[in-house]
């Protein structure tokens, strides 16, 4: 890797962090401070903790974020160096020489929240304190961060109520609903959407705010069907889902795996899958009563596709749009993403569906591809490449047959007392006249949610809802999870 100043400086950092200490060449003198003293070492240490704190918790990858801390390190003139960054921790230690003592400081990433816009500003500084022909002071680096943490979000709740509408409604049409159901998923995520706002205001976990959120979509569905309306049912229920289910922690996790940090990797994959039992726990609640009260559903019958490849492209257009929204992304990158969303969605198509290709094989090159615009353009802007990228694979990602494949994993049959218990599996071929498909349900994982903040379940439940926050967190009131899906084409 080439370490010349028309490189990338997030390729520059990488490169210099892989080279053993002494090999690294020292960094320029800038002159980046008021008197010939240098720079305070412990502040451009904590302004470095504080630019990674923000990278992290905006779900930036590990690797990029340690690049980040190390150009701000350098940019100041601290050579030696060496960022470290774990899930919830992140660390910085510069040792001046090899005779006297390192300098470490630490910081903890307790809340996270997604926000692509602040995410870029944060890379546009670091950008500006990599560049040699700006001469930032640490006074004005501080100045600057202080404005990104103040910004507002750039879209409103009720945008992005109403994007998470457009997000299920897209994705039930890509799993082979009609305007019915459209309508149905895109008016039950809603209201999941406003639920998981108030269980928010009421101080609860992310674990119970999930499961909240994907009961209206269900009890949607299960409504419709009790009504004898001629719909497929499942679909609304899928579409509605898909608006929880974590793609961006997922690309994320897979980011850190792929790059060599592990750990990282494992928490958030962990993370990822307290998301999918979260949804789960919800969803069994309301299926459960609408089995007691006579709804028979087949969840197997949402595993089709539309007919018309004009109205799929451009169900992955809105759904890529809906998912960039929710990611609070600048709206400057809104029209690409969205485009790279149809341009994915039109690849894999003609691969398995008009080339008869395998799925696996049409959605790896697919998402090569958005992967390789998504780079292209990070580059040409010095930007991350999460907010072109992370959208627009969206509608590749396998939601329905990561969906259905849980609920094929194993079969259980509900008895009369509607107690679930263990029946054929899924592969045997057999199905009981009678029995009401949803059963099938009971083989997805229990619990749910975060664990990073949640309690014994049940309990802290209780006692917030009837109790509400406590005093001292009331003001300000904790955000909402922000929740990003993982729709996916139908297999």
């Amino acid at each position: 890797m080439r370490l010349t100043k028309d490189v990338p400086w997030q390729d520059r950092m990488r490169a210099m962090l892989r080279m053993p200490v002494a090999e690294r060449p020292a960094p320029e003198k800038e002159q980046r401070h008021e008197d010939d003293t240098g720079p305070a070492v412990p502040r451009v240490l904590d302004l470095t903790l504080r630019i990674g704190e923000l990278l992290l918790a905006g779900g930036e990858g590990a690797e990029d974020v340690e690049a980040a801390m190390f150009a701000v390190c350098r940019s100041y003139g601290l050579d030696r160096c060496e960022p470290n960054v774990t899930f919830t921790l992140l660390s910085v230690s510069h040792q001046p020489s090899l005779v006297e003592d390192p300098v470490t400081a630490s910081r903890t990433v307790r809340r996270r929240g997604t926000d692509y816009t602040r995410l870029a500003a944060v890379f546009r500084l670091v950008d500006d304190l990599s560049d040699p022909e700006n001469h930032i002071t640490l006074e004005e680096a501080y100045r600057r961060l202080a404005e990104i943490r103040r910004n507002r979000h750039p879209y409103p709740t009720w945008v992005l109520t109403t994007a998470s509408g457009l997000l299920a409604g897209s994705a039930s049409l890509l799993v082979g609903g009609d305007l019915i159901v459209f309508v149905a998923a895109m008016l039950g995520a809603m209201l999941g959407d406003r639920l998981a706002w108030l269980c928010s205001s009421r101080g609860l976990p992310e674990f119970y705010q999930f499961a909240v959120a994907a009961m209206p979509p269900a009890a949607v569905g299960v409504a419709l069907t009790l009504t004898h309306v001629d719909v497929e049912a499942s679909a609304v229920i899928t579409g509605g889902l898909f608006a929880l289910l974590p793609g961006r922690a997922l690309v994320a996790g897979v980011q850190d795996g792929l790059t060599g940090f592990y750990i990282t990797a494992s928490a958030r994959l962990l993370e990822v899958m307290y998301f999918f039992v979260s949804i789960v726990a919800g969803v069994l609640v309301v299926l459960y009563f609408g089995v007691q009260m006579g709804a028979k559903l087949n969840p197997d019958a949402a595993l089709g596709t539309g007919d018309d490849p004009v109205v799929q492209i451009i169900a992955s257009m809105a759904l890529s749009l809906a998912f960039a929204v929710l990611l609070q992304q600048e709206r400057s990158t809104v029209l690409a993403v969205t485009l790279n969303g149809g341009v994915a969605w039109s690849v894999y198509g003609a691969m398995h569906y008009a080339g008869d290709i395998s799925p696996v094989a049409s959605t790896a090159v697919a998402a090569g591809l958005v992967g390789l615009f998504g780079q292209l353009m990070s580059r040409y802007r010095f930007a991350s490449a999460l907010p072109y990228t992370t959208a627009a694979i969206g509608p590749l990602l396998p939601g329905s047959a990561t969906y259905f494949g849980l609920l094929g994993s194993r079969r259980a049959r509900w008895t009369g007392s509607g107690l679930p218990v263990q029946g054929r599996g899924a592969g045997d071929g057999h199905r009981h006249r009678g029995e009401p498909g949803v059963g099938d349900l009971a083989a997805l994982p229990e619990g749910a949610g975060r664990g990073d903040r949640g309690g014994p379940p049940g309990g802290e439940a209780d006692a917030r809802l009837l109790t509400g926050a406590p005093a001292r967190t009331r003001a300000p009131l904790r955000g909402p999870a922000r929740r990003s899906w993982s729709p996916g084409p139908a297999q």
